[in-house]
């Protein structure tokens, strides 16, 4: 698998297993960010694009199931894996119901842990490349083409601009999920700056006034959270 581009958001508290795990998968092509409490690595997940997060459970500030449940909250498809040294069957089921994709117990292998991280990974990507595929979707009774970029009904066609394309074909991919703006604006603008934020406001509001002729389809404001396409 190419690792050039992965990022992995690596939260534990130990600092020298901490700076241990990021100096390996650095050294094996994985662009590695370590925060040393949870807090830390939301803020980070906050305001950078992740492929992983490989959490400890057991931190200071904020535990790791607390962590994955935000994460989770904000990015229902990221990966987490979770670092413990707890290996009680209840943790272990407390892990996967927060939405975990693995759970290793401590000591480990440092190569089975790398090879846990590319199994999910490639898993993730194949999924993310067959929803990237997919081009023409049906919303109520519009029919949306992300290649053409254009919204039909009843015969009327609207042209969007690229940036409304990309931003209906995330709602659609997410439909009936919400959508958090952060992972949004990560997404269709390549940052979270407060003039992209205001900028994706009034891309919500024209996608809002190209629907409005089927009174079943909606884009909800999830206050705090996001945007919720509903058909």
């Amino acid at each position: 698998m190419n690792t050039e581009k992965i990022s992995i958001l690596l939260a534990e508290d130990d600092r020298n297993l901490g700076n241990l795990l990021r100096e390996y998968f650095e050294a094996k092509g994985y662009n590695t960010k370590l925060a040393i409490n949870g807090k830390e690595a939301y803020d980070f997940f906050a305001k950078e694009k992740f492929d992983l997060c490989l959490l400890d459970v057991m931190m200071p500030v904020k535990d790791g199931f607390t962590l994955a449940r935000e994460i989770r909250s904000a990015d229902k498809n990221v990966p987490i894996v979770f670092l413990t040294a707890k290996s009680m069957k209840e943790d272990t089921i407390e892990g996967f119901s927060v939405g975990a994709d693995d759970y290793i117990t401590k000591p480990f292998s440092m190569e089975e842990l790398l090879m846990r991280i590319t199994a999910i990974l490639r898993r993730v990507k194949g999924q993310s490349l067959k929803q990237s595929e997919q081009n023409e979707f049906k919303i109520g009774k519009y029919k949306f083409n992300y290649t053409e970029r254009t919204l039909e009904i009843k015969g009327k066609t609207e042209e969007l601009t690229t940036k409304e394309a990309d931003l209906l074909k995330l709602l659609c991919i997410n439909s009936n999920d919400i959508v958090d703006r952060n992972f949004a604006l990560r997404s269709v603008w390549q940052n979270d700056s407060y003039f992209s934020a205001r900028s994706m406001d009034v891309y919500i509001s024209k996608l809002r006034k190209y629907l409005n002729e089927d009174p079943k389809v909606e884009i909800l404001n999830i206050h705090g959270r996001g945007f919720k396409l509903r058909s």
